[in-house]
């Protein structure tokens, strides 16, 4: 078996069918080190590790193709292993396959984290055995064989991995919305949102498909899946769905109305983690969850790291971790959370973003901006265009949060949201996001 990218998920597969006593090949273009000496334990279970190129994929060779998420689709081992009738899979689902326990899969543009974790902590709190994994930093296939037929595995999904899916069937599936990201990859909203739907290819009318009534993307695939659709909505009542009314969040999943708790109750910022909490009691509710449980964990929950993290005060100043704003929807959010002015900090790896409405928010929600990475100057000229000029630009990430401190006055926010992805300095947004913790509190020791 050959498996494709030499990442967190091409490791854990690698492990796994070294486990298996399968024969097993990994392969990456690059040339990836793992100081932890992760390769060499691979090698030891007897993984054959090619680095630097891609081996020919010929029947006869390989009789499966694993492919990690990060590496698309158009790379030449995978049309190879096309002509040949050679499967081409994903780490998702191979876990899938091996897995006894029903799956809840959560995919959307934004949101999938803090959702993800959150319906994890609500099963948890239940007493019920939880999983929680995917896209979201574990891979499934090292834990999902642990889980009995009475635990539950909560699972973020991308799109990346929604392309190598063919049997993937979760009890419930919920897509929070589908805003423009990766068109990179994907080539074209349709493609991207096709991708998305994947999720509920295989449902029936045994599963549940939760989905945002206000977005239309999203709620217009309510008429696509095979399971039953739950909307959800922060903008109107919805008979059947789950809703905010008089400040109270309801749900009326089984034809009559149940308060949940209050809007100010919940534990997470925002009108976009509103959203969320939403579609986290869309899938409880769908899986019988008692209100009890599920209201204390949405009073509870206070987030997940690197989405609207707040790190230390500084002088009156607000130090606010987004790294994992990762494009222009995710930041436009994050800058609409707060009623203080804010400084800014944007820039890194576009992905095919348009950056105009993220500049129209900038110019109604920020005082400064501080841009950086490759799309510094299109952010800063997307920021000109609406007549926002209090634009600094930064050599590198420190310089940026440095220039952002000194901007700031007390009663403010600095906001790292980036709108972008980290790959152009960084191997991702965790890292991003602890460097920029990092300076913080070290400013903050130095006050």
């Amino acid at each position: 078996m050959l498996v494709i990218g030499a990442g967190k998920s091409g490791l854990a597969v690698s492990r796994f069918l070294a486990g298996k006593k399968a024969r097993a090949v990994l392969a990456d273009a690059g040339s990836p080190s793992y100081p932890g000496g992760e390769l060499e334990q691979l090698k030891a279970a007897g993984v054959e590790v090619l680095l630097g190129g891609y081996p020919a994929v010929e029947r006869g060779t390989f009789d499966l193709v694993v492919m990690s998420p990060g590496v698309p689709l158009a790379i030449e081992p995978v049309s190879q292993a096309q002509k040949q009738g050679i499967p081409v899979t994903g780490e998702l689902e191979l876990a899938y396959n091996f897995a006894k326990a029903p799956f809840i899969a959560i995919t959307g543009t934004n949101g999938k984290t803090t959702t993800t974790t959150l319906i994890g902590e609500i099963f948890k709190n239940t007493g019920r055995d939880t999983l929680v994994g995917g896209n979201i930093g574990l891979p499934l296939v090292t834990e999902v064989e642990r889980c009995g037929p009475d635990s539950i595995i909560v699972a973020e999904v991308s799109s990346f991995q929604m392309e190598t899916v063919s049997a993937f069937k979760p009890k419930v599936a919920a897509i929070l919305n589908i805003t423009p990201d990766h068109l990179d990859r994907h080539g074209s909203m349709e493609n991207y949102t096709g991708a998305k739907a994947m999720i509920f290819a295989n449902q029936d009318s045994g599963d549940f498909t939760v989905l945002n009534y206000d977005d239309p993307v999203t709620a217009a695939l309510g008429h696509k899946t095979g399971g039953q659709a739950v909307f959800f909505s922060r903008r109107q009542a919805l008979p059947g769905g789950v809703f905010v009314r008089g400040g109270k969040i309801i749900a009326e999943l089984d034809q009559r109305p149940e308060i949940i708790c209050g809007v100010e109750e919940l534990g997470i910022p925002g009108a976009h983690n509103l959203e969320n909490a939403l579609a986290a009691v869309a899938v409880a509710k769908a899986m019988k969850v008692e209100t009890p449980v599920l209201a204390n964990t949405l009073r509870t929950f206070k987030g997940v790291s690197h989405r609207l993290e707040f790190v230390a005060e500084i002088n009156g100043v607000r130090y606010v971790n987004d790294s994992k704003g990762t494009n222009p929807d995710a930041s436009i959010k994050a800058l609409e959370a707060y009623a203080e002015p804010i400084v800014l900090i944007a820039g890194g790896k576009n992905k095919g973003s348009n950056f105009a409405e993220f500049a129209e928010k900038i110019k109604a929600k920020a005082r400064a901006l501080v841009v950086l990475g490759q799309s510094a100057d299109l952010i800063a000229d997307a920021a000109k265009a609406k007549g926002f000029t209090n634009i600094q630009h930064a050599a590198d990430f420190e310089e940026a949060v440095l220039l952002a401190h000194q901007a700031a006055r007390p009663g403010e926010i600095v906001l790292l949201s980036p709108a972008c992805a980290s790959w152009d300095m960084f191997t991702s947004y965790e890292v991003r996001g602890d460097l920029f913790k990092k300076i913080v509190l070290g400013l903050k020791e130095m006050v």
